[in-house]
């Protein structure tokens, strides 16, 4: 008899499944698959704490579009990651997180790291497997990387006990399934709705959301628009499908965004939305004109009506569906081009008017440094296709999100709609890991950078030259901000840290560090960091009065009225 162990079963089935890389830390109860991983070409990438592994798998899968795994060990293992995953789960990322756990045979025994882990995190996941038997240790992997990658992407939890990875079986008892998904679902009556109500529209609003960028829609978004003439705002992943200086790609469709977001979401008498949430970055849907028709494009028919009635709601993969519509506009006899002119030139008159506003800060030079103008450095400096830049903070990432420029899908990423701070290391991380020959930028508030600092130790002992930018402005802005504008006054304890030598902190770990007060030193900064070809911290000092519209947001948050 031909004998082998569950975890030789599970190292084989990854290796047979193409993974390429496992983002981990090590622990006892996943051990047995450690051994059979050495020496297989799976590299086993190893953070400073789960939490980071996780947000590294989950900007990897972000990026490629495709499934990346994490494993972790059994109890607290288990429970530092659940952070990530559920940013996973809102941001739409197909993870598949392994994690070990107490044998079978001792559960209930208070075994050391036991606890009940699947119950805990099965409402944050597309599905939680527990494999019970060694021979369909194989099955379950493939279960689990179909379920993440099929219909809307996300993570999936798969559990193997330590006793069931130890024990050997008869190798000819193990069954080998492997499946790749991938599906394309398409409503034609759906695409013909739409060109029905474009043709009867005169002032359209198309949004680009997440789905656009895991569907792959990049170059028919980029037809379509053109082919119609609809001006097209971008959401979440979908930032950069079309890039931000196409002349009917008006940016962001944040209303906070300086430009025309904010007066097309008022006026518009249709709005197409493709792939993303009614949620709060879009007030529930309330902020679109209450008269407009709505159509909402989803993958998964529980999203669609979420928060407001939709007119046209259409399950389909946003590519199929824009090609189909792509066909019908070609089929039109005359040209809607021509008609959404006069409601194009309106929305680049606002455009630039609400830039021009904004411009007092992008180039402001008061001491200390406007936020803003700290952004707008990192704009223009970070100015290439296939520049890479992270935010994470709280007002940090919203002075990030009003003034980047995006080029290319794929290449700029926060923490969306879960707003989890702590993503910012991890994530430029796996950036560099993935795309090692562009510059990847990381913008980070101080009170963030702290969560994952170690993950800057990861960064040189790895070899990943990442250069991180701090806005310091002392404390949480953001929470301090908030509570200004709604009691009056900031409560210290909880919102105040002072000022903090990040960048020596990082240059003690062997990185360098650049220290920073007056915006003309900001590019320079800048140039020295990325031609040191270390990890570098730029520790900028900022003003510690700057309201961002986010802090505005979070003072009025429902739950948070008196």
């Amino acid at each position: 008899m031909n004998e082998i162990t569950g975890g030789q079963l599970a190292a084989e089935a990854l290796v047979a499944r193409g993974v390429e890389k496992i983002f981990t830390l090590s622990g006892g109860h996943i051990t047995p698959i450690y051994q059979h991983l050495e020496n297989t070409g799976v590299e086993l990438f190893d953070t400073r704490h789960e939490q980071a592994a996780v947000f590294m798998a989950e900007a990897t899968a972000r990026m490629t579009r495709k499934a990346a795994t994490v494993m972790v060990t059994a109890g607290p293992g288990f429970t530092n990651a659940l952070t990530g995953i559920a940013s996973a789960s809102l941001s739409n990322a197909p993870i598949v997180l392994i994690a070990g756990c107490v044998g079978l045979e001792t559960r209930e025994k208070l075994d050391l790291q036991d606890m009940r882990q699947a119950p805990v995190i099965e409402p944050m996941v597309k599905k939680a497997l527990v494999c019970h038997k060694t021979e369909r240790i194989p099955e379950y992997i493939d279960m689990a990387y179909r379920i993440a990658e099929s219909g809307r992407p996300g993570p999936v939890y798969l559990e193997l006990p330590v006793d069931v990875l130890n024990a050997k079986i008869d190798a000819e008892k193990a069954v080998s399934p492997m499946t790749v998904m991938e599906s394309r679902p398409v409503d034609l009556a759906g695409a013909k709705k739409i060109i029905d109500l474009l043709s009867r529209s005169k002032r359209p609003m198309i949004i680009g959301g997440s789905g656009v960028w895991y569907s792959g829609s990049e170059t028919v978004l980029k037809d379509f628009i053109e082919k119609t003439g609809a001006p097209l705002y971008t959401f979440a992943m979908g930032r950069g499908v079309v890039p931000d200086t196409h002349k009917l790609c008006f940016e962001s469709s944040l209303a906070i965004r300086p430009g025309s977001a904010m007066h097309a979401s008022l006026n518009a008498d249709l709005v197409i939305i493709l792939g993303t949430r009614l949620s709060l970055f879009n007030i529930f849907g309330g902020i679109y004109n209450r008269n407009a028709r709505m159509v909402q494009v989803d993958i998964l028919p529980e999203e669609i009506g979420r928060n407001r009635s939709i007119d046209v709601p259409i399950v389909s993969d946003i590519r199929s569906l824009l090609e189909e519509c792509l066909r019908l506009a070609g089929k039109k006899k005359t040209s809607m081009a021509e008609k959404f002119k006069p409601w194009v030139k309106e929305l680049t008159a606002k455009d630039a008017e609400g830039k021009k506003l904004a411009m007092l800060n992008w180039k402001s030079d008061t001491v200390p440094i406007h936020p803003l103008r700290l952004a707008w450095e990192i704009n223009t400096f970070m100015n290439g296709q296939d520049d890479i830049v992270i935010a994470d903070g709280g007002d940090t990432a919203t002075w990030c999100g009003m003034t980047r420029t995006m080029r290319r899908g794929g290449h700029y990423l926060d923490y969306g709609l879960y707003g989890s701070l702590a993503v910012g290391l991890p994530y430029a991380n796996a950036a560099k890991l993935l795309y090692p020959n562009k510059r990847v930028l990381l913008m980070s508030g101080d009170g963030a950078i702290g969560f994952n600092f170690m993950e800057f130790e990861t960064s040189i002992r790895k070899g990943l030259p990442v250069v991180a930018v701090i806005s310091n402005d002392q404390g949480w802005g953001m929470i301090r901000h908030s509570q200004e504008i709604r009691m009056g006054h900031a409560i210290p304890n909880g919102t105040f840290i002072g000022k903090v030598n990040y960048h020596g902190m990082v240059e003690a770990l062997g990185g360098l560090g650049l220290y920073v007060e007056k915006p003309a030193d900001i590019r320079p900064a800048l140039e020295k960091a990325f031609a040191s070809g270390k990890t570098a911290c730029i520790n900028v000092m900022t003003d510690t009065t700057t309201v961002s519209p986010g802090s505005i947001a979070l003072a009025n948050l429902g739950g948070y009225k008196a």
